[in-house]
């Protein structure tokens, strides 16, 4: 018994004198991992601060203002919800806008944008914060950049590691085509939808990895948000449902699968119904039957699965032919129905849009409205460089990456990385879309890229890449062997005696792995590239040291570009304008916000302006006046009758400005100063969508011997059109007072072809300080004396064009 006893105690004392070390061991291990997090925390929390900073340009260069186009309906839309509220804003029908037909926003809006703003200036009033609404719509776009990069790393992490999320938020912070969305003052949907749609491909990433129904259930109120945010929704419920059919057909279907994509179509289908502008176009357009369709693919799949499981092999096999030929017949009866239902729209179900990405032809042949805008255009290829830029090589090797190991995730991955590259090439404005992809494809490229230089330069061999090398210079001690990708179970033994043996299994298990890794690694396809999993030696110490340093070069490289193209190319503002002179200086030309001032402080509250439907939000916004059109585009024939009007002669133009009841015309005018982005450039534009409505206006009743001209040699439709006249109304004196050519248009480099314009119908009320906005006022009755009228305005013009009664050079743009 004593004996016994003396072996007890022996026994646990050897075995605390075993479990010491290992626990001292596993205590370090657990103080670096805190010591890592925390490291990654306050990265994340500089990335989250360098997306806020880069997108401030805007406000230090120009001032706190509302930029571009559409924000400034976003911003009057935000103005109404903070004073009459959320619930006024469905019911709210704006008489300002399409005027004689009026819009009903509630029904006509994504709200999302509209909903954040709101929330936000509510909660800042709350607490007692007096901040002007204009400012926090200047500041929301760039205060979601930073969310987007906390959501990029997150994707980036659950589809590979902590290093490609890290890599994948910074890029996410400071790529160009992001930033060019998002800077202060651009307030359009696409600050907030980028996030939402980066946090719908988190949440459904994690769901598969995880099978968590409470995951799903936040991907559906995500996907939620992003519908009620912005159009692009689309993408999304395309892009799901193609990775779940790939899963399905390359045999990785399972439960997890089911949970991710089923509870999201169910719910994300009823929240979308539930947006107005939406409605049951969720359920009866054709850009949703793609979910639908994988939804009923995923349900045969699994009930085949389940009575395989539960029936014997022979019963199985007649029970799935009578089951796949009762769901060809079923299939072949619902094919029917839709393709009947889908023949019955001239558009097959799609929208024009929709329609332009799967064939980038469509628009200009049906829609030129929708091929008028710039951004809906292909992109030139140097603007990938410009709006990615390293990504570009980056983004390649990250794909490869994603194939080794492939999981669900990383297939998802591959997938949006192929879709969003080929609708970036139709639409220059789904480089948004492609941003995020490339994003977390560099970041797992650039870790890769990265550990295996640091996995050369570390002190130990197979120290745990550029994160174990990281630790050891954080604690001084050579990091523990680790994958890259598999983590170590790190937990002490419980005895001596099982130590050893287990120890030993240990040793075979992972001598077993490597040598299996090695055989896959040889029979892989992509074993020439080494940097992606390959078995190979490590690298030279001195070709890890360079590589590493060449590879940081790039990546301040692509910061410093990130500055520059966020300070020069993407922080202007259209409303107002800048240049530099020769000598260093800068002029700014501040015209649109002078000549919506008059019209805003000089013009009868109920007075109506038309214009080109490109600035009727700003006026309608600044001016505060009844518009025509505006930049919402959706009754083409409103819009093709303005486009007449503008292209039609004098007297014409004046019948059609009379029948609409408009009081007065504004007309943006470049050639003076230079500014190419004038109604003159635009104009055959008017000419196309007007001629798609109105068959008496023709395109080559407007082009010269030389094509489009505003020459001598013009077509004389070109020459006796409104457009034409209220552009060059007075302008040949002026361009003689100022660059001493007489009749020069600095845009088009060339002499206009008809001088000495007149106007009988309309009547020249004001041009600003450059030309660049000039605002006629539609007669009542047409003038008897058009020559006196006219001489008496050029006296005033040359007058403001020459204060000093000398010559000089106007700044240009």
């Amino acid at each position: 018994m004593l004996s016994t006893a003396a072996d007890r105690v022996a026994s646990a004392s050897r075995r605390i004198l075993v479990a010491e070390p290992s626990t001292a061991e596993s205590t370090k291990k657990l103080q670096r991992s805190a010591a890592a997090n925390v490291v990654c925390g306050f990265a994340l929390a500089g990335i989250c601060l360098l997306a806020f900073s880069l997108r401030l340009f805007s406000v230090i260069k120009y001032e706190s203002v509302i930029h571009e186009f559409d924000p400034y309906f976003n911003y009057r839309v935000t103005q109404f919800l903070t004073k009459e509220g959320f619930y006024n804003l469905w019911n709210w029908f704006d008489d300002r806008t399409w005027y004689p037909l009026g819009r009903v926003v509630g029904g006509t809006v994504y709200p999302g944008l509209i909903w954040t703003a709101g929330i936000i200036w509510n909660v800042l009033h709350f607490f007692n914060i007096p901040i002007h609404v204009q400012e926090v719509c200047v500041f929301t776009a760039p205060l979601f950049s930073a969310f987007c990069a906390l959501t990029t790393y997150f994707l980036a992490k659950e589809v590979r590691n902590q290093g490609a999320g890290l890599f994948a938020a910074l890029f996410a912070a400071s790529v160009p085509s992001y930033i060019s969305r998002s800077v202060a003052g651009s307030y359009d949907n696409e600050g907030v939808a980028i996030f939402a749609l980066v946090l719908v491909f988190f949440l459904y990433v994690k769901t598969i990895n995880t099978g968590s129904l409470a995951w799903a259930t936040a991907n559906a109120l995500s996907y939620f948000y992003m519908v009620a945010s912005w159009g692009g929704y689309s993408f999304i419920i395309n892009l799901l449902p193609i990775h779940c059919l790939a899963c399905i057909f390359l045999g990785r279907m399972n439960s997890k699968l089911y949970v991710a994509y089923a509870p999201f179509i169910i719910l994300g289908t009823i929240e979308a119904a539930s947006i107005p502008v939406v409605g049951f176009n969720a359920v009866l357009m054709s850009e949703h039957f793609g979910s639908f369709l994988a939804f009923g693919v995923l349900h045969a799949a699994m009930g085949m699965l389940y009575i395989k499981h539960i029936l014997p092999a022979k019963t199985y096999n007649a029970a799935k032919a009578l089951a796949l030929s009762a769901g060809v017949a079923f299939m072949a009866v619902v094919a029917v129905l839709v393709v009947g239902y889908v023949m019955a729209s001239p558009t097959f179900g799609w929208t024009g849009r929709s329609l332009s990405l799967l064939d980038p032809t469509y628009a200009s042949k049906y829609i030129p409205i929708i091929a008028s805008v710039s951004e809906h255009q292909p992109p030139a290829w140097n603007s990938y460089f410009t709006d990615v830029h390293i990504l570009v090589l980056l983004a390649p090797l990250g794909l490869i990456a994603c194939f080794r190991p492939m999981t669900d995730a990383s297939l998802f991955l591959i997938l949006y990385g192929v879709t969003a590259v080929y609708f970036s090439g139709v639409m220059v404005r789904l480089m948004l879309v492609l941003a995020p992809a490339t994003c977390c494809l560099g970041g797992i490229a650039a870790d890769q890229i990265l550990n295996t230089f640091c996995k050369s330069i570390g002190p130990e061999e197979g120290s745990g890449g550029w994160v174990g090398l990281i630790k050891t210079w954080m604690d001084g001690e050579e990091p523990a062997a680790q994958s890259d990708s598999v983590s170590v179970d790190s937990r002490p033994a419980s005895s001596s005696t099982s130590s050893a043996p287990s120890g030993r299994r240990q040793k075979s298990a992972k001598n077993k792995s490597k040598e299996a890794a090695a055989k896959e690694a040889e029979a892989s396809p992509f074993n020439a590239f080494n940097l992606f999993g390959g078995t190979r030696d490590k690298l030279p110490r001195d070709v890890g040291i360079i590589g590493a340093l060449f590879f940081f070069g790039m990546l301040v490289f692509y910061v410093f570009h990130c500055c520059w193209v966020s300070a020069e190319m993407y922080s202007a503002p259209s409303i107002v304008l800048q240049s530099r002179s020769p000598q260093g200086g800068v002029h700014v030309f501040d015209d649109f916000r002078e000549a919506y001032g008059w019209l805003r402080h000089n013009t009868h509250e109920e007075a109506k302006v038309a214009s080109w439907w490109d600035y009727g939000y700003q006026t309608t916004a600044m001016a505060n006046r009844t518009v025509i059109v505006d930049n919402n585009t959706w009754n083409n024939t409103h819009i093709a009758t303005v486009g007449r009007a503008m292209a039609s002669p004098e007297h014409q133009a004046w019948q059609i400005y009379r029948d609409l009841d408009v009081k007065y015309v504004l007309v943006v005018f470049g050639g003076f100063v230079g500014y190419p982005s004038d109604d003159i450039n635009k104009f055959l534009w008017m000419v196309r969508i007007g001629g798609g409505v109105f068959p008496d206006i023709k395109e080559p009743d407007y082009l010269g011997e030389r094509g489009y001209t505003i020459d001598d040699k013009a077509g004389k439709a070109m020459l006796d059109c409104i457009m034409y006249k209220m552009s060059y109304y007075r302008f040949a004196e002026a361009a003689q007072m100022a660059t001493g050519r007489y009749g020069f248009d600095r845009v088009r480099n060339t002499n206009i072809g008809v001088t000495d314009v007149s106007l009988k119908y309309f009547e020249e009320v004001y041009t600003t300080e450059h030309w660049m906005v000039r605002i006629f006022e539609v007669k009542d009755q047409p003038s008897r004396d058009v020559q006196a009228d006219t001489t008496k305005k050029a006296k005033n013009t040359l007058k403001r064009v020459s204060p000093s009664g000398k010559n000089r050079t106007p700044p240009v743009w």
